[in-house]
């Protein structure tokens, strides 16, 4: 009876010793989200700018990423992860950690509704709410193996934070069209994006703005154009309509599709534009097509 007593307190005390100064997270929150991963990063990313002070969330993956929050006097780490359960439907799990009170929220949290749970409940309640009203601002339909166009077009080079593309556009599209039209350029289609380098970890996103034109001898010269051919390539292309300020929702959809079904791509997406934010109106109606472009093969 002794040793079963004795085997009882040791586990007892291990399992102390494990709670208060080895477990990695103080609380945790769990709850499902009707998107992808990649969209739920994305959402996170711009609710962390809407709160009063804020740090820039630190990339992993688009299924691992951590973000601090700064409540009263101190600085909780939120330690995110995503589990993608199908196309609609994703598993996020916050891991909540103070490190300068953690044992002492590990101790409130033996009795129920602290102030450490409610508080990060509440943070989290919210951004559920910011992103479940996000998902309503925009749409990507079905995937599909097509290709893409080929033109001579007039650029602006741009390099931006991935959530500023769409001021990068607008600032340049009247800039861009005042020029080509004062100069009796012909367009030859609607305007688009090819991205160059989209760096994740970087937060950063390099890219042309571009005009598909007609090609002439007389075509003006400034120091912010240049001019270029863009060639066919093989590509996954999606349909996205809302702001182009979250078209890159429609990325995380092609990479995905292309992961699942073992389709080596290139992160470098092209987006046609069919729309001129500066008119407004309804921003479902905004048509966008995406395409992820194929690696070549050596065949």
């Amino acid at each position: 009876m002794r040793k079963i007593l004795s085997i009882i307190v040791a586990l007892f005390l291990v399992s102390m010793i494990w709670y208060l100064f080895l477990k990695p997270q103080d609380y945790q929150v769990s709850f499902n989200a009707r998107t992808i991963p990649g969209t739920i990063y994305e959402s996170v990313k711009a609710w962390n700018r809407t709160l009063d002070s804020f740090a820039p969330v630190e990339f992993e993956s688009p299924t691992h990423f951590t973000q601090k929050i700064f409540a009263n006097d101190s600085v909780h780490l939120y330690d995110w992860e995503i589990t993608k359960v199908h196309d609609s439907l994703s598993k996020v799990t916050v891991n909540i950690k103070d490190e300068e009170n953690s044992l002492q929220n590990k101790l409130d949290v033996i009795f129920p509704d602290n102030n450490f749970e409610k508080g990060s409940r509440k943070r989290l309640i919210s951004f559920n709410e910011f992103l479940n009203d996000h998902l309503k601002k925009f749409k990507v339909s079905g995937i599909e193996q097509a290709e893409t166009f080929t033109t001579f077009c007039a650029c602006v080079f741009l390099k931006t934070a991935p959530e500023q593309k769409a001021a990068g556009i607008m600032a340049n599209y009247p800039f861009l069209n005042s020029i080509l039209f004062e100069n009796d350029v012909k367009l030859n289609g609607p305007p688009f994006v090819e991205v160059l380098d989209w760096d994740l970890k970087k937060d950063s996103l390099s890219y042309n703005f571009c005009y598909p034109i007609i090609r002439s001898e007389k075509l003006p010269e400034h120091p912010s154009i240049t001019y270029k051919r863009i060639f066919q390539k093989n590509a996954l292309k999606t349909i996205y309509n809302g702001n182009y300020i979250t078209s890159d929702r429609a990325w995380y959809y092609l990479l995905d599709y292309a992961k699942e079904h073992n389709i080596p791509v290139e992160e470098k997406p092209i987006e046609v534009f069919y729309n001129n934010p500066n008119m407004g109106g309804d921003e479902l109606e905004w048509k966008t097509e995406v395409y992820i472009p194929l690696k070549e093969t050596d065949e």
